[in-house]
């Protein structure tokens, strides 16, 4: 940053894909075959044989029968929750949930019900009281992305099977990343085939762009008809789907790099709580440092630059008041010398500003 060289700990590009010779590789590729732009819609001519083949392979990836590929995460969730959800419906949503799902639940004209974070004794009295409606959906990260922590996707399920509702969750900071093979919350918690709508990114782990939404056929296939930030907007770069079936690859045949990351982040997460660091709940690659005020964690971001340390500080209103934080993510390409290297610059700063 300004010619000088920096520590990026703030990425979502959690096993360093982004860069990988085999992925680039498949870009170039791509780029050569189809050009850059697709041109149109996906329903006019902008779906080429690599966007079904990418739609296929993430269905697969996910334990579901077809999957929708969708120009970017935001687009997937307020296309797919407007599409499904009319004014005669009722979607509960956790507190914490991403922007992006607070703004499809709202564009749905549905009844919007709000539970505090992962609270699934106050989701259960919600439902209990729900007045009459034709869908129930409830709506959830896998991994919230400010935090770090895991929804109670187990205890969600059983709600959802006794009340009789649906499930949608957001898996975009899991996919790549968590359960045994890298598939995600459902893999973790051993859910697959009980959660019917699977949303995630290929711009996280996967370390490309665009988005998918993952489940039955009939599910996808109303989809395609009905969610217009699908219908009605260019269809995502053959190159970007081209990154991500590659990634995919990597991902299922190289799991070594998903360990890697695994090291890295319990080497750091255990490094910093040594210090005296609150990391909240965190239990992924998304290490949150709790500063609390604003001002100081603005401070803290501008002293970790100082030292070579990109992390930036995560304040009101992306979080609540009074839990400012510097937001690190570890990634499977830091070395062991770059962890060290924050920890030692985190343990300075901390004890200079007082918060250690």
């Amino acid at each position: 940053m300004n010619g000088r060289p920096c520590l990026n700990l703030s990425s979502n590009n959690y096993l360093g894909l982004t860069t990988h010779p085999r992925v680039k590789e498949a870009v170039s590729q791509a780029v050569q075959h189809y050009g850059v732009g697709t041109g149109a819609s996906a329903l006019i001519s902008g779906h080429t044989r690599l966007h079904q083949e990418l739609a296929e392979k993430i269905a697969q990836f996910k334990g579901a029968e077809a999957a929708l590929i969708f120009s970017t995460g935001y687009m997937a969730n307020v296309g797919v929750l407007s599409a499904l959800l009319e004014k005669q419906d009722t979607v509960y949503i956790d507190r914490l949930c991403h922007a992006s799902l607070i703004d499809g639940c709202r564009l749905s004209k549905a009844t919007l019900r709000v539970f505090p974070h992962k609270d699934t004794k106050t989701l259960e009295r919600h439902l209990k009281r729900g007045s009459p409606s034709r869908h129930i959906l409830i709506v959830t990260d896998g991994v919230f992305s400010m935090d770090g922590d895991l929804a109670p996707l187990p205890e969600i399920v059983k709600l959802a099977k006794h009340y009789g509702a649906w499930v949608m969750v957001d898996d975009a900071h899991a996919t790549g990343v968590l359960g045994t093979t890298g598939r995600g919350t459902l893999e973790h918690f051993g859910l697959q085939g009980q959660i019917p709508i699977q949303m995630g990114t290929f711009s996280k782990a996967i370390g490309s762009f665009g988005a998918y939404v993952a489940g039955s056929l009939d599910l996808i296939g109303y989809l395609i008809n009905r969610a217009r930030s699908y219908l009605y907007t260019t269809a995502l770069p053959t190159a970007m789907v081209a990154a991500s079936l590659a990634a995919l690859e990597l991902i299922e045949k190289e799991p070594e790099i998903r360990a890697r990351l695994w090291e890295n982040r319990n080497y750091y997460a255990n490094g910093v709580k040594a210090l005296g660091y609150d990391i909240l709940q965190s239990e992924t690659p998304i290490i949150p440092l709790l500063v609390g005020d604003t001002e100081t964690a603005l401070e803290m971001s501008h002293r970790l630059l100082d030292h070579g340390v990109y992390a930036p500080a995560i304040r009101p209103p992306t979080v609540p008041q009074g839990m400012a934080r510097i937001r690190t993510s570890v990634m499977a390409t830091h070395t062991r010398e770059d962890l060290d290297h924050a920890l030692g610059v985190l343990q300075k700063v901390g004890r200079d500003l007082g918060i250690l």
